[in-house]
């Protein structure tokens, strides 16, 4: 396994990952392939509740999940509001993680929109 060179890329794919946060726990946005790294450029986070603020931590992990580092922590968002929470773009290496956990089940939904890199 080797990171991409970044300078020698031979194939940029652009992607969007999302998902509706059903439950408290842990959740994967993006698993970085071998062989490869993604720039992320935008991470949404959408409360869908029409009534109450909910909580969302953001956490990366360079060591395919053996442990997370928050990048975002207990981000409250408020009802029916969507935040955005990168403003410059986040590289991850090959077998990297970012995950998001929800305050609360069933009121955040996520938009992370991000290019592949590969330079084979």
């Amino acid at each position: 396994m080797a990171t991409p060179n970044i300078v020698n890329i031979a194939t940029i794919t652009p992607t969007n990952a999302m998902g509706n946060l059903a439950n408290t726990s842990r959740t994967t946005m993006i698993d970085v392939a071998a062989e490869s790294a993604v720039k992320i450029n935008t991470i949404l986070i959408c409360n869908i509740d029409g009534t109450n603020a909910a909580d969302c931590t953001i956490e990366i992990s360079n060591d395919n999940g053996s442990t997370y580092y928050k990048i975002i922590s207990t981000l409250s968002v408020p009802a029916d509001s969507t935040l955005s929470v990168i403003d410059t773009p986040i590289y991850l290496d090959e077998t990297d993680l970012i995950a998001v956990t929800a305050g609360a089940a069933n009121d955040l939904s996520w938009h992370v929109s991000y290019e592949e890199l590969i330079d084979e």
